[in-house]
């Protein structure tokens, strides 16, 4: 079951020593990723350990290490933190806030991400704790969520924890280039991709007692098949202007599809790679009719989007989903960040080396 756990490092002490970190991240994630020890060398029993050995005899489960740099890398309280300032791209905008927003301090923002992806948890885990311990002194844990999606071995789209396939509109083959790569004017970003991270938390217990119809008007999708509203397979091209008997639309005007869509969107898309996640049991209150209020579910969708500049993506598709998407009767965003996530590290460099080169 893949398996994403994402600290925020703030706090860095100095851009040199930064390299110094970007720099032993990169040998570790190169070491881990072959399922080797984070760092080499033979281990003395009165020192620390090299690796803390919770991965040993494991696999590497197709561990992946995706790096990113937050607007707290260049810019804090409006200060140029590291000299780094006029080095931070354009389109790694502040998120503007969004109706229906009830983010927690804690839990947004940073200055470096680090996000582990593995069919194995533990190996996950394993990598975000040995880059974190290799980042002692020079960073600070700021906030981790764990999630996961559907076993490797499913075919198709993955589903959330709403029942429904997500990223079924997803860019696919050449579409991917206009979508998600920064182009050769993003200067150290070239063939780097924006990240937009949410924390969404999701009252599945108000959901769970919706009729499906009711949920398949919400989406604007059939749940078993996920064809859209008047179509039969899930990839059928979505139409927008059918209407009933009754003259309604077939897709409702605030169904979750149409909303998305890039055709009503000016273009605009995205690449999601949501994971779903249980961060087991709290009080919460929900802010829609029936107003329930109690011990629920802390779970939900850890909603990632890549995409080459967050201002003609996430952010134009978002703002109308905020203010529309019926699908807000049931989710709250509390979670948020955004990441300039850099192309990989060229043999013998490390890490985001562009930015400091530049």
């Amino acid at each position: 079951m893949p398996y994403i756990s994402r600290p925020s490092i703030s706090k860095p002490n100095t851009a040199p020593s930064s390299i110094v970190l970007l720099q032993r991240w990169t040998a570790a994630s190169a070491r881990m990723t072959a399922g080797l020890p984070a760092e080499p060398g033979t281990q003395q029993e009165d020192e620390p350990g090299l690796d803390s050995g919770e991965a040993l005899g494991l696999t590497p489960a197709r561990l992946t290490l995706t790096f990113g740099f937050g607007p707290d890398l260049f810019t804090l309280n409006g200060k140029d933190r590291y000299g780094l300032a006029a080095r931070r791209p354009a389109a790694l905008v502040d998120l503007p806030a969004f109706n229906g927003d009830q983010l927690v301090a804690g839990q947004c923002g940073g200055a470096l991400c680090v996000q582990a992806c593995a069919d194995d948890p533990q190996v996950a885990f394993h990598a975000v704790r040995q880059l974190s311990r290799l980042a002692y002194g020079t960073a600070t844990l700021k906030w981790v969520q764990t999630g996961f999606s559907t076993a490797p071995r499913s075919k198709g789209t993955p589903r959330n924890l709403m029942g429904f396939k997500d990223g079924t509109m997803n860019p696919t083959g050449h579409e991917m280039d206009a979508v998600v790569w920064a182009g050769a004017d993003a200067g150290w970003m070239q063939n780097g991709s924006y990240m937009v991270a949410r924390r969404i938390r999701i009252a599945l217990e108000h959901w769970d007692r919706m009729k499906v119809g009711f949920q398949e008007q919400t989406f604007g999708r059939h749940k078993a098949s996920g064809a859209p509203l008047g179509g039969t397979r899930e990839f059928d091209t979505p139409n927008f202007n059918a209407t009933d008997s009754d003259g309604n639309y077939v897709i409702p005007q605030t169904a979750h599809a149409r909303l998305g869509a890039a055709a009503l969107n000016d273009g605009a898309q995205i690449l999601r790679r949501s994971y779903g996640y249980n961060n087991g049991a709290d009080f919460t209150a929900e802010r829609w009719p029936p107003w329930t209020q109690g011990i629920e579910f802390e779970s939900g969708l850890f909603f990632q989007a890549y995409q080459k500049d967050p201002r003609n993506g996430f952010i134009k598709i978002f703002d109308k989903m905020s203010k529309f998407d019926a699908l807000n009767q049931f989710t709250t965003h509390v979670g948020s960040a955004v990441f300039a996530c850099p192309p990989g590290a060229q043999p013998g460099s490390y890490i985001g080396a562009p930015l400091f080169a530049a």
